[in-house]
């Protein structure tokens, strides 16, 4: 129905800590739009013209409109719609834990330890997502621009060197980077030992962290 609004900030609101509202003045309208996270922290000025592509739902009798920052961004929140049991506030808790990559990757992956690392998302969840999901996304990001990296430690490792990192306080963004630079850049064997994933990760997270 509305594919996007151009139109100037008027103001980001954090109604709850999973709900931030946009208020977007087109042509001497104001629309409220709820918005991921990540995206308010981009719309820093009030007054800033912004292109807000948008998904258009009614709940319970009630319009809502959603805003994304991009085509990309919008159709990967519909499609995680498309799976039972997910609504609007999980599929924009996954698109804040993970960069649209990230998200694609895991979901292709069925790498279900990065998905739970989202507010809400519990393994069964998150299984039934790839299930329903991989296939699609397979085709869908062919047209959306993304590429599915092949790097990172092979699955009977990936799971240990994850936990690892995660109890260590890092987020779920930070540990794919760093398991993808840390393949790509360094060349670390699939198959080496998990200490060996570990230290190098946390090698490039600290460097990262001291701005080296």
């Amino acid at each position: 129905m509305i594919s996007y609004l151009k139109g100037i900030v008027a103001g980001v609101q954090a109604i709850s800590s999973n709900r931030v509202i946009l208020t977007l003045e087109v042509n001497g309208m104001g629309y409220d739009l709820q918005i991921p996270q990540r995206l308010a922290n981009q719309l820093t000025n009030t007054g800033d013209v912004v292109q807000i592509f948008t998904h258009y739902q009614i709940r319970e009798e009630v319009p809502l409109l959603y805003g994304f920052s991009s085509p990309s961004e919008r159709d990967l929140f519909r499609h995680l719609l498309s799976v039972s049991g997910i609504g609007a506030a999980l599929a924009i808790a996954l698109l804040d834990t993970l960069e649209l990559p990230e998200l694609v990757q895991a979901i292709i992956a069925a790498n279900t330890q990065i998905l739970i690392q989202a507010p809400g998302v519990g393994k069964k969840t998150a299984e039934r997502i790839c299930l329903e999901l991989k296939s699609k996304l397979i085709e869908w990001r062919k047209s959306a621009g993304f590429f599915v990296a092949t790097g990172g430690p092979a699955p009977g490792i990936l799971e240990e060197v994850q936990m690892t990192l995660f109890a260590l306080g890092y987020t779920a963004h930070e540990v794919s980077h760093a398991l993808h630079v840390v393949s790509e850049n360094i060349g670390l064997p699939k198959d080496a030992y998990v200490e060996d994933w570990i230290k190098q990760a946390i090698a490039h997270l600290s460097s990262t962290e001291a701005g080296v």
